[in-house]
């Protein structure tokens, strides 16, 4: 699907990624691009799937303050499924992914306090099959790209 989006395809997309409520006329001009030709790219590039949605991102300090952290884990093949599923089950984890490289998975989690983390890492640390962990403790964000 990328290689159906051009330069200003791009140009639009990173404008909205940064701001989805930028308006229209700013788009343009920053696109190089007649207003109308913006309209018409941005709805036929959420016709065609690649924009999916728009969405509100929360100040999470503001919103609901946390502990975030990032944790690497390498897991016993025979344990992922049953891994996966105990995780799936855990609110305070926001993302897992299967990942190449040193571990297995890296996982996002979000916990009210530090007390908090630590407990649900022992519980993660113990579950049947896995070998390690790696925690990282996020104290900011410095880019942000993410769509939500």
């Amino acid at each position: 699907m990328q290689s159906n989006l051009d330069e200003i395809d791009n140009k639009i997309l990173a404008i909205l990624m940064d701001d989805a409520r930028t308006p229209i006329s700013t788009i343009a001009k920053r696109a190089g691009i007649a207003r109308t030709t913006a309209i018409a790219r941005i709805g036929g590039m959420e016709k065609r799937g690649i924009i999916a949605g728009y969405g509100v991102r929360l100040n999470q300090e503001m919103y609901q303050p946390a502990v975030r952290a990032y944790v690497g884990i390498s897991v016993d093949p025979r344990s992922s499924a049953a891994f996966v599923a105990m995780l799936q089950k855990m609110p305070e984890v926001e993302t897992l992914c299967a990942v190449s490289g040193t571990v297995d998975y890296m996982l996002t989690l979000r916990c009210q306090s530090t007390g908090a983390l630590d407990r649900l890492l022992d519980q993660i640390g113990a579950a049947d099959g896995v070998r390690q962990t790696a925690t990282s403790i996020i104290l900011t964000k410095r880019i942000d790209r993410s769509p939500i």
